[in-house]
């Protein structure tokens, strides 16, 4: 099961919840993937991107509404991706998200 694509995201964040659009794009050795998360608070690129399976490690560094490194994981079930964000301070926050297509 490949786990690249584009995934429609909500991240409950303290904010309310964060609608995106995160793209994976693994790389030729299959156990890294680069990719951005869109959305309204602006766009990200994925840095130190990791897959083991069908569990994806990854970091952003978010600027808004805070300068903030963000340390995220998700696991991809068939279209479904479950994961968190984990934003310093406030801790773990619930991502969930859908393939597209």
């Amino acid at each position: 099961m490949s786990v690249a694509g584009t995934y429609d995201t909500v991240v409950k964040s303290p904010m309310g919840d964060q609608k995106g659009t995160f793209t994976v794009v693994p790389g030729d050795d299959g156990n890294t993937f680069t990719g951005s998360m869109a959305g309204g608070m602006g766009s990200m690129d994925v840095k130190d991107g990791t897959i083991d399976g069908n569990t994806l490690k990854w970091k952003m560094d978010m600027t808004v509404p805070m300068p903030m490194e963000l340390n995220c994981e998700a696991t991809v079930d068939g279209d479904q991706m479950t994961g968190k964000v984990n934003a310093g301070a406030f801790g773990d926050i619930p991502l969930t998200g859908q393939k597209q297509g």
